[in-house]
């Protein structure tokens, strides 16, 4: 049935930025459409009023199995579990099960970039298509860059022509149900996340591994030298292998040598520029312009290009993001970091006294060396959220100077600005998700970063009675 939808009843579970996209290109392929979602009404209106000039039928507060009688396909938002109820009797039953990035490959004419790990994608895919962007518009071919990054892309199907490019994050929710893969794939790296959805370590490695497991002898895949994870999936590997690597020399693909960064090809080196030219901050930063450059290779993108790129893509917003220096002291925006190892790399980053805000929802993962390294490089932590007391736990007689545990977002600002010195850095870098208080990261982020333009040079919000 794949890419035709006419007369086909297509049922439709989760209604988020997925879900709304979906339907709309089902609709707009004369499918007959049912969304669902668990969520009631109410807390549904800005997403049911994108829906409003469609003819869909809605059904809410739960998915019910009926809602597969006579179905066709069923599309899954990446909220949605594999394992939910409705999706178990739809496998019983033989229904076809897919998402929009599937439904994307199947239709999408031109070449497709994927990429996909544990940390990082969102950084390498928008630097990704900074770096095609800036060589392919002098041919007036047109880079298209969206996924998981933020976009679904079924909307820009209908305008993207087979000689433009296509960079795509991809995440293991998407990629766990897809028998699709790019023609160019990376796995960044692999460490534990998201087990709370997947349950195991292996399930949630073997969802990474789908970005590769469709490709053909003529795709080029990927890897992260430098992470077990990543490199241990060289086996599944079907065409062409491009690594990238900040501590060895690999051939072909991309490395660091004497502080400049190297393409070496089948038969030749080529420079593209100084590490110290690099304009994102911190090692795993590094590691990401590393496999955007690797990538960008494969899609014979010109080096003065890649090096460009490299030396003035600032990042994405919630990432390492500087939103605003007060009194001497710099407030950073790390809310995408919803996983232990993220706020670790963020420490890393720095070298400045650090107060750390963490907080969150727990997703099921350790915490023992994230706590470990906050011993070590953080001088003062700010827990909130339903995280705070676990992360607390974690922490021995070797913990930073102050620790205090607050119930939001808004108190931990105010009491990183009490503790904040002219030098340090306040860093918001959770460990854990936003959805104990928030939407998501991004709503998480803003929240922050309003909270922080609040504050007044003595350190006080505005508002707030100065004693």
């Amino acid at each position: 049935m794949e890419g035709d939808y006419r007369g086909r009843r297509v049922v439709v579970l989760g209604i988020a930025r997925q879900g709304i996209a979906l339907a709309r290109y089902l609709v707009g392929h004369q499918a007959t459409v049912v969304v669902s979602d668990l969520r009631p009404a109410e807390e549904l209106r800005h997403a049911l009023a994108q829906l409003a000039d469609l003819s869909v039928a809605a059904v809410l507060g739960g998915h019910p199995v009926a809602l597969l009688d006579g179905a066709d396909l069923v599309c899954l938002s990446g909220g949605v579990p594999t394992d939910a109820p409705i999706v178990r009797e739809a496998n019983s039953r033989g229904i076809p099960i897919t998402n929009d990035s599937q439904i994307f490959l199947e239709r999408c004419p031109s070449p497709v970039i994927g990429i996909t790990g544990s940390a990082g994608k969102t950084t390498t895919t928008a630097l990704v298509g900074e770096m095609c962007r800036l060589d392919l518009e002098i041919a007036e071919r047109r880079v298209w860059v969206g996924g998981n990054i933020g976009r679904s892309m079924l909307p820009d199907l209908a305008e993207i022509r087979s000689n433009d490019l296509v960079v795509m994050e991809l995440s293991s929710f998407q990629l766990e149900i897809m028998s699709r893969s790019p023609c160019i794939a990376a796995v960044l790296n692999l460490t534990p996340n998201h087990l709370d959805r997947h349950k195991t370590m292996e399930r949630y490695a073997a969802a990474k591994a789908r970005i590769l497991q469709y490709q053909t002898e003529t795709g080029i895949a990927v890897l992260g030298r430098d992470d077990s994870g990543a490199w241990s999936m060289r086996d599944r590997v079907r065409g062409r292998l491009r690594l990238f690597s900040a501590k060895t020399v690999v051939e072909p693909g991309v490395f660091v040598r004497e502080g400049q960064i190297w393409v070496r090809r089948e038969r030749e080196e080529l420079a593209v520029c100084p590490v110290d030219e690099v304009r994102l901050r911190g090692g795993h930063n590094l590691l990401n312009t590393l496999a955007a450059v690797a990538l960008a290779e494969a899609a014979q993108v010109s080096i003065p290009s890649m090096a460009e790129a490299a030396r003035t893509f600032g990042g994405v917003e919630h990432r390492l993001e500087l939103v605003r220096e007060v009194n001497g002291v710099q407030w950073y925006d790390d809310s995408s970091a919803t996983a232990p190892e993220r706020t670790m790399a963020a420490l890393h980053a720095f070298s400045e006294p650090i107060v750390l805000l963490v907080g969150g929802r727990d997703k099921n993962l350790p915490w023992s060396e994230a706590a470990a390294l906050i011993a070590e490089r953080v001088r003062d932590l700010v827990l909130f959220g339903e995280v705070a007391g676990l992360v607390r736990s974690q922490l021995d007689v070797s913990r930073p100077r102050t620790v205090v545990q607050v119930d939001g977002l808004e108190a931990a600002v105010e009491a990183a600005a009490r503790l904040a010195r002219p030098g340090d850095v306040v860093l918001l870098s959770p460990g854990g998700t936003s959805f104990d208080a928030y939407r998501d990261y991004a709503e998480r982020g803003d929240h922050f970063r309003a909270l922080v333009q609040q504050l007044q040079a003595d350190g006080s919000m505005v508002g707030d009675e100065v004693a």
